[in-house]
């Protein structure tokens, strides 16, 4: 049965191509949205862009058609409709509701779609009390969740296969194996298992290009940039971070689980030792914790830096001796030579970034738009790592099920240019482990 979908601003200033995204059924826009969308236009952010696109396919789709009245058609088979809203739909709801905002708006033309017409009338918002006031109202209501991923489900990158004892002296005679039961995603990590042998087990990495588990690489013995994995996630961790074929690496972990660490590690070998790449870029997006400190004094690099101080504090860990001497000097060194460069994402839109290595920290604050962007932005021979964990968002626009960094695993999974690794277990400290497990 055709059903009738209501938009508000939110989901529009969320995804721009939202309302080509219910199939064959009706879009219905009161009037009080295209009015909110014009006060966002001017904004430089992403809301704004989404304000313009919106504006930009709503007045191309008037070229088609009458938007009020029966509306116009969609290519998807659809309808959309704009409705002028009057005094007396918003009488229609109860006492308290009856302010002319546009959320009212949006409650009363859902009233009185349902009430003229048979068709099921969901009124979609991401506002969260909206919903609650339309359910109060007897209007179903919900989340718009087409780019959302459950965290419940989320593509680990890893996986445990049971195999015999002569599989893996196989695998580790000819140093690779054939698995042909198991489809498995590009770059996916694993554990091997003997199961007539519980203490015989081997780990490796799935290549797509020769369609067999291999070995990991091999590390230097001194290790990465002084850095050794102290479990089996970060192994694996590594071995994507490292290897060449792999151009996109998400790391999703909880605090202290090393993500920060290890990606700089990783593209600080592979710029200055194995001379991989020409620069490490290492940027994260500016958002608060708590209530902001305002506008902060100095020129952009002193205004930046308590931003980025979480990146420079993993950058002194490894630009240390055990003594903590020659700190400033060679931190400060790389950046002269241009090996390190530490910047914000407010300025990336337009950049063409070639042969760098480019990590994106804290990028569970990003949207899936913004990421796109990022991503996007990878010139010829260039790797992007993005870390984060979806617990901790900062951005009100995000969730842990919407966030750009959850978006892009599982828009990877299947994609032989990317590879994840899901880190569950902390090695910060034991008071870090016991606060993100306990608080």
């Amino acid at each position: 049965m055709e059903k009738v979908y209501i938009l508000d601003t939110n989901v529009l200033l969320h995804d721009a191509a939202s309302i080509f995204c219910f199939d064959e059924h009706e879009v219905v826009l009161p009037l009080g949205v295209i009015e909110e969308l014009d006060r966002f236009k001017k904004d430089g952010n992403e809301n704004g862009r989404n304000a313009r696109q919106v504006s930009r396919e709503l007045d191309r789709l008037r070229q088609t058609g009458i938007l009020t009245n029966g509306g116009v058609e969609l290519n998807n088979g659809g309808r959309l409709r704009v409705v002028v809203m009057t005094n007396g739909c918003i009488e229609e709801l109860p006492q308290e509701l009856r302010t002319p905002s546009v959320d009212h708006q949006l409650l009363a033309l859902a009233l009185q779609e349902k009430q003229k017409r048979s068709n099921q009338v969901i009124l979609v918002t991401k506002d969260i009390n909206l919903r609650i006031k339309a359910h109060a109202v007897g209007i179903a209501a919900q989340d718009y969740e087409t780019d959302k991923i459950s965290l419940a489900d989320l593509y680990t990158g890893t996986f445990n296969i049971d195999l015999v004892s002569s599989q893996i002296d196989q695998f580790f005679r000819d140093q690779r194996l054939h698995i042909n039961e198991t489809v498995l995603p590009p770059h996916s990590c694993m554990t091997l298992q003997a199961v007539d042998n519980e203490r015989q087990k081997a780990i490796g990495r799935y290549d797509p290009r020769q369609d067999a588990v291999l070995p990991l690489q091999a590390a230097p013995k001194e290790g990465y940039w002084g850095i050794q994995p102290r479990n089996l996630e970060q192994k694996f961790a590594l071995e994507l971070l490292t290897h060449p074929d792999i151009h996109l690496v998400t790391l999703i972990g909880r605090a202290g689980t090393g993500k920060t660490l290890l990606a700089l590690a990783a593209g600080l070998y592979m710029v200055t030792e194995a001379s991989a790449y020409k620069r490490l870029l290492v940027s994260r997006p500016v958002f608060p914790m708590g209530r902001d400190l305002g506008f902060l004094p100095g020129d952009v690099e002193e205004k930046l830096s308590p931003w980025m101080q979480p990146i420079n504090d993993n950058l002194d860990l490894l630009l240390t001796d055990v003594h903590g001497r020659n700190k400033h000097r060679r931190h400060q060194e790389l950046k002269d030579l241009d090996i390190i460069s530490v910047e914000p994402l407010t300025y990336i839109r337009g950049r063409s970034i070639p042969r760098q290595y480019m990590i994106v920290d804290e990028a569970q604050n990003l949207t899936p738009h913004e990421v796109k962007t990022i991503v996007s932005r990878a010139g010829e021979g260039t790797k992007i790592v993005l870390t984060g964990d979806p617990e901790q968002i900062d951005n009100p626009y995000v969730d842990a099920c919407s966030n750009g960094l959850t978006y892009v695993v599982e828009r990877f999974r299947d994609s032989p240019l990317a590879g994840h690794v899901l880190l569950s277990r902390g090695e910060r400290s034991a008071l870090a482990n016991a606060a993100s497990e306990r608080l």
